[in-house]
């Protein structure tokens, strides 16, 4: 066997010697990461982390948020009550639904609100939410009084509620949020919400009422009931609110009307109003349709009566007068409402009394086709486009007051001879042709 000589007098068999192999790329890789894995772990662990973090503290807080922003909310009612110039009794109720299978929790917190595309944007109050547990349906309280913080935008806001179809309000506020294991977040409200308002008072109606010809000790001449259309989901106690009565469309006043313990109701079964509050990842909840209520309440008036009878004999020979009701005052508790009277103030109501018919059954016919001498139960009238026939010669003794009453009111009407009638005392003794005749030769 050959012998291979080395260096320093070394030998080596040819056939012991191997030439060494190169690795290949997976034995590259594999004691790569044997020798820096370590590295590659703080690596992943930090990429997990940044994950996480952007998981839990930027898309949790925007989904959050934007399940706030397309949340709804049912109000069933809403019932202001006590009212003073600085501020009211609030109770409402709704009911939130949740189709998520997030369960979160908000925390109670104040809320502004303000009404939307005002000049002053400027909340005119603060309520507080309460906390809430948003599971499928919730239902949420508010019971509280509430410090008007704007009286100016309060008015307003008043004035859009009765004088307008609808009116939008704008609700803000922050409060926390809770869900699982997540961080608490902050979610903002920035909402503005339509809801249906009292539209000008529109339907207001006198349904019912009754002539005195001769008035009350209070001067009390006119007792009837009104019929005020709510079509809202809100509750309005008032309190006493007293109207100017005018000719429709003139400046002539013919007396007041006075309303005590109104408040405007709505139906036990309205239907709710939606209102964009929390909680989170609510539900489009359908609106359904609303019915709207009506309150009647019982009005005591001072009516100039011979005013009305000369616009009677003048303008409205049918005995159907159109008449501007205006609010003059509202006071609740002896105490004025500045925001009511102002918003109730600001346009007149008309309705149309056929005060023909009523004289009718206080004993004064008005006639649209007149009346003449000689009817067939003795009634007596002036001819022509129209008058008064006071029917019924047998029944002067038992009518005789109401005779000479309105008699008395058209003299004083067409400003006549005033003092022949405070000086006279034997005109009620008269004849009914006899004071008929009278009657006649002074108009």
């Amino acid at each position: 066997m050959l012998d291979y000589e080395g260096k320093a007098g070394q030998s080596y068999p040819y056939e012991d010697f191997v030439p060494r192999r190169k690795p290949s790329f997976g034995a590259k890789v594999k004691a790569y990461f044997k020798r820096f894995w370590w590295l590659y772990l703080i690596f992943l662990i930090c990429a997990i982390l940044i994950i996480v973090l952007c998981l839990v503290y930027v898309a949790f807080p925007r989904m959050a948020q934007a399940g706030i922003n397309d949340s709804r909310l049912q109000i069933q009612s809403v019932t202001l009550s006590d009212p003073t110039p600085n501020s009211f009794h609030l109770e409402q109720t709704a009911v939130a639904g949740n189709s998520g299978n997030y369960h979160p929790r908000l925390d109670a917190f104040n809320a502004s609100l303000s009404l939307d595309g005002s000049e002053k944007d400027v909340p005119y109050a603060y309520i507080t939410l309460p906390a809430i547990h948003a599971s499928k349906t919730t239902t949420i309280r508010v019971n509280q009084t509430v410090q008007i913080t704007d009286l100016a935008a309060f008015n307003e806001y008043n004035a859009a509620l009765l004088g307008s179809a609808s009116v939008k309000i704008c609700l803000k506020g922050r409060t926390k949020l809770h869900e699982m294991r997540f961080p608490t977040t902050t979610v903002d409200f920035d909402k503005v919400v339509t809801m249906k308002g009292l539209n000008a008072l529109t339907g207001f109606a006198v349904t019912d009422f009754s002539i005195k010809p001769l008035p009350d000790p209070d001067g009390t001449n006119m007792l009837g009931t009104i019929s005020i259309p709510n079509p809202t989901a809100m509750t309005l106690t008032l309190g006493t609110v007293t109207f100017d009565n005018y000719i429709g469309g003139t400046q002539i006043l013919i007396g007041n009307t006075t309303m005590t313990d109104l408040i405007i109701e709505v139906l036990p079964l309205s239907l709710p109003l939606s209102l964009p509050l929390p909680p989170l990842f609510l539900t489009n909840i359908p609106t359904p349709i609303q019915q709207p209520g009506t309150t009647l309440h019982p009005l005591r008036s001072k009516i100039n009566q011979s005013l009305v009878l000369a616009q009677l004999v003048k303008n409205y020979r049918d005995g159907k007068l159109p008449i501007d009701i205006v609010a003059t005052g509202v006071v609740y508790d002896g105490v004025h409402i500045p925001y009511f009277e102002m918003a109730l103030g600001r346009s007149a109501v008309r309705v149309v009394l056929d005060v023909g018919a009523k004289l009718k059954e206080a004993g004064i016919d008005f006639l649209e086709g007149g009346g003449r001498d000689g009817d067939e139960d003795g009634g007596w009238g002036w001819g022509g486009g129209g008058g008064w026939r006071m029917g019924g010669w047998d029944m002067w003794p038992q009518r005789r007051p109401i005779y000479y009453e309105y008699a008395c009111m058209i003299c004083s009407t067409y400003r006549t001879y005033p003092v022949l009638w405070v000086s006279k005392p034997w005109l009620p003794d008269l004849h009914p042709p006899t004071l008929y005749s009278l009657v006649l030769s002074i108009l």
